[in-house]
């Protein structure tokens, strides 16, 4: 089904449009010439930002050389998780747009952006274990497209004191898009020039906020691309599409994501399915490569995924809500981030389509990168070091997919105290009680991670949270959030019946005095893998080390601590 544009604004004439592009094109010369604000044009290259991109260019190039007195940056934010024939498609303007500014001698500056290694896609869902982006929870769009961008802006902003942003918002995109910019009109400086509400000192310059979808293709295709690219290429790409939205550059949570555009993220669960891929493997048989993005991307998009998840939130507490199931009120627990296994899982999957895109891709594509080197190493940072998982697995599950051994650029990693062996000590150890496990691999690798510091401060506090979040099973565990549910519940309700909170205090002393036991118990199997460990490494057949005293340490010589001193 294809949906249909509601018009905002009357239907114009081919005329009326060419008339409307020549006052454009005086206003941004004018606009240019007036001052040295810096200007950063956003381009994810899509229908709407390369006819914006494509009207400034073409005003400037009719100005003399020497009134193109200020540069112009263009950015183009890469999430690493973009469709990759667009990603392909985006990287070849790019270059063509910055080979045709230095022979045309014009002010043009690209720049790719890329989000940091901590808030990419692979590093929220696999390392810390985020759900797939929902409506409700859309962790990914400020840390892949607000953050890069806004950085890059603010850069600007404290090098020069100010900025104006060149976007290619319409109106005409949502009923959404339209009341914010009708609000943000009657903050205008001027016609078109409205005020930044997340950037402070940055304008927003949109000259095509009153165009109609068709008037955007119209111009595409009658006026030559002025860098030496093809729009009949872009509308390829956008043939077949459901949907008339593009990717735009996000810069704030009104802008409309890529949700709701067609080249989105190849990996985006906020829709119901990924038109633009399916599109393209369904069209073209030489696309088919493209298949198991398609096929992972279904598999991560399960709505009931409660049993891939935690029982608790990611810092460790179990929260509650109530929900409606068959017209009765349950309350049950927030589902946390993903277990081990299944961090473990999506990171094989990955790997397994790269290699099987490569594998088929044709030679123009085969380096594909779906995960980075650098992601791969975030995830192990933060197994080993926040998830205190270390058993080590991705070094292993890397070389069971791809073959190859993975090398990890931060100096040192992999050489720790514990490791593979001392995990499979520990789950021989607790068995098949998870959180018993969970609970001795946090006190051993804290303990590890104090054990390189000078100064411990802090050790014990970090012992205690170890014992608060892993020290209950599942069951007790939300048993305990329950009963504190209830007495919060009851004094807020000013209900207090003395001998339930007397009943509910107990219940809390007896959890707190299992984990005491538990406690105990900990220690005994901490005692008991030191056992384990001396079995391992065969001290009887080594020397005692001899511990020096400091007569050897200063004069070199030997000295007995129970000789009689002279």
């Amino acid at each position: 089904m294809t949906a249909t544009q509601t018009s905002l604004f009357p239907p114009r004439t081919v005329t009326e449009l060419v008339e409307d592009i020549k006052m454009l094109t005086q206003e941004i010369q004018d606009l240019y010439c007036l001052d040295d604000i810096p200007w950063i044009i956003g381009v994810s290259w899509g229908k709407d930002s390369s006819a914006v991109l494509q009207l400034v260019w073409s005003a400037i190039a009719s100005l003399s050389p020497e009134k193109r007195h200020k540069t112009i940056h263009v950015i183009t934010t890469d999430t690493l998780v973009e469709n990759p024939i667009v990603s392909a498609w985006v990287r070849q303007c790019m270059k063509k747009l910055e080979m045709a500014a230095k022979e045309q001698n014009m002010p043009f500056e690209p720049h790719l952006l890329y989000p940091e290694t901590k808030d990419r896609y692979w590093a929220g869902l696999i390392g810390k274990g985020y759900p797939a982006p929902r409506l409700k929870f859309r962790w990914c769009t400020g840390r892949l497209k607000i953050n890069a961008s806004n950085q890059f802006i603010r850069d600007v902003i404290r090098t020069c004191g100010e900025t104006i942003l060149v976007l290619g918002t319409r109106k005409t995109e949502s009923a959404r898009r339209a009341k914010v910019m009708k609000e943000l009109e009657k903050k205008r400086v001027r016609d078109r020039l409205s005020p930044n509400a997340s950037l402070p000192n940055s304008l927003v310059y949109s000259p095509i906020e009153d165009w109609r979808t068709d008037e955007v293709w119209m111009y595409l295709m009658q006026w030559p691309n002025p860098w030496g690219g093809d729009n009949k290429d872009l509308f390829t790409l956008y043939q077949g599409a459901t949907a008339d939205n593009e990717c735009p550059l996000v810069v704030d949570t009104s802008t409309p994501s890529c949700g709701n555009s067609r080249f989105g993220c190849w990996v985006c669960t906020l829709v119901d399915k990924d038109t633009s891929l399916a599109m393209m493997v369904k069209n073209d048989e030489e696309k088919e490569w493209l298949q198991p993005l398609i096929d992972f991307r279904n598999e991560l998009d399960i709505l009931e995924d409660k049993g891939k998840r935690d029982f608790r939130r990611i810092y460790g507490k179990v929260e509650l809500f109530e929900r409606r199931k068959e017209q009765e009120t349950e309350i049950v627990p927030i589902p946390g981030p993903y277990t081990k296994y299944w961090r473990e899982h999506w990171l094989r999957q990955v790997l397994e389509a790269q290699v099987k895109v490569r594998k088929n891709a044709p030679e123009d594509m085969k380096d594909i990168t779906l995960i980075t080197q650098e992601e791969l190493s975030e995830i192990r940072r933060i197994w080993l070091e926040e998830k205190h998982e270390f058993d080590d697995s991705l070094p292993r599950i890397y070389q069971e997919v791809t073959g190859e051994t993975f090398i990890d650029s931060r100096p040192g990693v992999g050489h720790s105290l514990l490791g593979s062996d001392e995990w499979d000590i520990l789950s021989e150890i607790c068995g098949d009680d998870a959180m018993h496990l969970e609970l001795m691999a946090k006190l051993l690798d804290t303990e590890r991670q104090f054990y390189t510091k000078s100064r411990r401060v802090g050790i014990y506090g970090d012992l205690e949270k170890c014992f608060e979040t892993s020290s209950r099973s599942q069951d007790d565990a939300i048993k305990n959030a329950h009963i504190k549910r209830n007495l919060n519940n009851a004094i807020s309700k000013d209900e207090v019946d003395i001998l339930q909170v007397k009943k509910e205090l107990k219940n809390v002393l007896d959890s707190k005095e299992e984990s005491l036991q538990k406690k105990a118990t900990a220690k005994e199997d901490i005692h008991q893998v030191k056992e384990e460990l001396k079995k391992t490494l065969n001290p009887e057949d080594k020397q005692p080390q001899k511990q020096l005293s400091w007569g050897q340490i200063k004069f070199g010589q030997p000295s007995d601590n129970t000789e009689t001193r002279r």
